[in-house]
């Protein structure tokens, strides 16, 4: 069941909305105008879990702030349940009452549609080049950016400290021979408990299978932007996860069925030694008092450079209702040091400026997330600026976890002959 989407509305005062005058702008959209007031319209993803710690209370707070310092623009901000908000935006849109701005999970399909403002025309320079140049490369359509990061997370490798010292191991794995030996070890001396988590099932098998063919020198894509799903590394990949993990029964007897919602449950409570996890694995496991540890991702030779996996969250700006000067001040006033450090700090998020990284990582409060902000700056980020990848990303969630089966292989070359029809459809 979908969770009723979440409103916060801010509007001018009274006066000024007597004195509005409706003018018809871009798509047949509405602006609300007075005195040469503009108003913004911005619709943006909860990333609470209550009303208590809805999103709606950071923006209402930075908007007023920002509305005292400019008061010939108005924000109305939206904000809407992550299980809502591209139905919502997509009906907007549809009776012509296009948001200026969106903050939500993608964009590639409204750059396909025409309808964003390239980065360029609403940044300044100087927070142009604040952004972390991982995530703004992230945010390209064919070496045009117009996806704006806004919130990221990373990934590492979370291990269970007491397990590791019932199991007699004193650190982390470096390379995927050690952690087939750490599960084994962990298998023959602590009985009950699963030693390494591999959620392939269809919540989120995209994320696992980035961070494994990436250990293993491939990926889902290759450097121009193709699908690589079924190349060489990536078979050998799953062939030495399914000889070395699922068949030795060092991991879930079917990956393909496990989510990771319900790894992180498990590590959370004990059942799990080793997992690969983002930063709100931390929350659960210090709220279960679990003694964990982090480290980077093992990966196939120690001497490879390998980054990790890096999410971004992202910011779009529409053209339709032609307010690019306006657009421009208020995102200038929302990448601001301390407006996005108290984001990422309320809802334990990582930072895309560099000016917010150096805070956290100096500033030495947020020692926990070490492994996290070391790993962003070479971080790697799914196809999210070709706009098959919706489409793409779904079938792999519902059918990677078979390539670590009997015939993975026959897995991936289906997956990669629909990936590439997906991706010429969307190309025409």
């Amino acid at each position: 069941m979908n969770t009723p989407a979440r409103t916060s509305r801010r509007r001018p005062a009274l006066a000024a909305v007597l004195a509005a005058v409706l003018v018809s702008s871009g798509c047949g959209t509405l602006v609300s105008q007075a005195g040469g007031t503009v108003t913004l319209k911005l619709v943006a993803a909860d990333y609470g879990d209550s009303e208590a710690t809805s999103s709606s209370h950071y923006w209402d707070e930075l908007v007023r702030r920002f509305e005292s310092a400019d008061p010939s623009i108005r924000v109305s901000v939206e904000v809407v349940d992550w299980n809502d908000i591209d139905n919502r935006v997509a009906d907007l849109i549809a009776k012509g009452d296009t948001p200026d701005l969106v903050q939500t999970g993608g964009f590639a399909d409204q750059v396909a549609a025409g309808r964003l403002y390239p980065v360029g025309d609403v940044l300044t320079i100087d927070t142009q080049a604040n952004l972390i140049d991982a995530f703004a490369k992230a945010g390209q359509v064919v070496g045009s950016q117009y996806g704006i990061p806004f919130a990221a997370s990373t990934r590492a490798f979370f291990y269970n400290k007491e397990i590791f010292a019932e199991a007699g191991i004193t650190e982390p794995p470096v390379t995927w021979e050690d952690l087939r030996k750490d599960a084994a070890q962990i298998h023959g001396r602590v009985p009950g408990v699963t030693p390494y988590a591999l959620p392939l099932g269809p919540e989120e098998a995209q994320a696992e299978s980035m961070m494994w063919t990436m250990s293993g020198g491939g990926g889902l894509s290759d450097s121009a932007g193709n699908y690589s799903i079924d190349s060489r590394q990536n078979r050998a990949t799953f062939g030495w996860l399914r000889t070395n993990l699922v068949d030795a029964h060092l991991t879930y007897p079917d990956p393909g069925s496990v989510d990771r919602k319900t790894a992180f449950a498990d590590f959370a409570a004990g059942r799990v030694a080793m997992l690969n996890g983002h930063p709100s694995l931390m929350q659960k496991a210090n709220a279960a008092g679990l003694e964990y540890g982090t480290a980077p991702i093992p990966r196939k030779n120690a001497q490879d450079k390998v980054g990790t996996l890096g999410v971004a969250d992202w910011m779009m700006a529409f053209k339709a209702n032609g307010h690019r000067a306006q657009i421009k001040k208020f995102l200038s006033f929302v990448y601001q040091k301390e407006n996005t450090l108290k984001f990422d700090e309320i809802y334990n998020l990582l930072p895309v400026t560099q000016d917010t990284r150096d805070e956290m990582t100096a500033s030495g409060m947020r020692e926990d997330l070490k492994s996290f902000l070391a790993t962003l700056p070479s971080a790697s980020f799914y196809p999210v600026g070709d706009p098959s990848w919706e489409k793409v990303s779904a079938m792999i969630k519902k059918g990677i976890g078979g390539a670590v089966r009997d015939g993975g292989d026959q897995v991936l070359a289906a997956l990669q002959k629909s990936a590439a029809q997906a991706a010429a459809e969307a190309h025409h």
